[in-house]
């Protein structure tokens, strides 16, 4: 992204979550502030690209969005249940947890890191919507590629010394490899109990013909907005890096788990893309 101006991909995921909401019932996330963080105007045009675009890879695209941000807030919970009452968004663009988050202030407190300019426009698009920003909430800015996680969190008042829970979707695939695997160092040195959930996309050669195409149209449109994508893991690989950094493997997922959790008993025929893979690891 340009360093003077917001996340677009952060932008086109909340017009996702907001079709989701009114395109597939029931919803896999009910995320009923992403449409208005967006705004009427880009819901609009998104109803344009609808006309304009093969439905299919549309609606395997926003169940593939919404199912992420579920599946990281359904281990969130199972977090809660262990104590830990820290949650970390990383590169949180308009995420909108902790603005529908029920539970009382003092039981989880939410850490948004995002770069500076993101950031300052998504609390625009809060205040533009009459959102309020709760107590619970800590905005921390970051640019991942060249500042140290460790020290912004510090700085942004996260407790190191007890158990955080992160997530940190749609990010990796923009970064190099050496910041992804730094991040996920940053995790693995925290409290025992700590745990990241993270999205990240294997090697076109990995991948099936139909979803290697749409992967290449992914990567051809974040580039024409100037964020194209910079990194691609093998699982196998990834698991002895998540291993080499103090973390554990608890659960990586692909396209037919993600189904076969959240997609099998729908009649609308609803499933992800297979594109990417969501992975759970934590420090034991």
């Amino acid at each position: 992204m340009h360093a003077s101006q917001p996340s677009q991909t952060a932008e086109r995921a909340a017009l996702l979550r907001a079709a989701h909401r009114r395109l597939d019932a029931p919803p896999i996330l009910d995320d009923p502030l992403a449409g208005r963080l967006v705004g009427a105007a880009r819901i609009a045009e998104l109803r344009a690209q609808r006309r304009a675009r093969d439905p299919i890879v549309l609606q395997r695209l926003r169940a593939s969005i919404a199912i992420r941000s579920r599946y990281a807030e359904d281990c969130l919970r199972d977090a809660l249940v262990r104590g830990v009452r820290q949650y970390v968004i990383l590169g949180a663009g308009l995420d909108s947890f902790a603005y529908r988050c029920e539970l009382p202030a003092d039981a989880l407190r939410v850490f948004e890191v995002d770069h500076p300019a993101t950031q300052a426009w998504k609390r625009e698009r809060l205040a533009a919507a009459g959102i309020a920003e709760p107590d619970r909430v800590h905005f921390v800015p970051c640019d991942f590629e060249r500042q140290a996680l460790h020290d912004a969190l510090l700085q942004g008042g996260v407790d190191l010394a007890q158990p955080l829970f992160v997530s940190w979707l749609g990010v990796t695939m923009y970064l190099e490899r050496a910041a992804v695997l730094a991040t996920l160092r940053v995790v693995g040195s925290c409290a025992p109990g700590s745990e990241i959930v993270f999205e990240y996309v294997r090697p076109l050669d990995q991948l099936p013909p139909l979803a290697a195409a749409a992967v290449e149209g992914l990567q051809a449109r974040a580039a024409a907005v100037g964020e194209p994508w910079r990194s691609a893991f093998d699982p196998a690989a990834l698991a002895q890096d998540i291993a080499a950094v103090g973390l554990t493997v608890v659960e990586d997922c692909g396209a037919d788990e993600s189904y076969a959790r959240y997609c099998r008993d729908r009649s609308d025929g609803l499933r992800p893309g297979g594109s990417s893979r969501l992975m759970r690891a934590r420090k034991r």
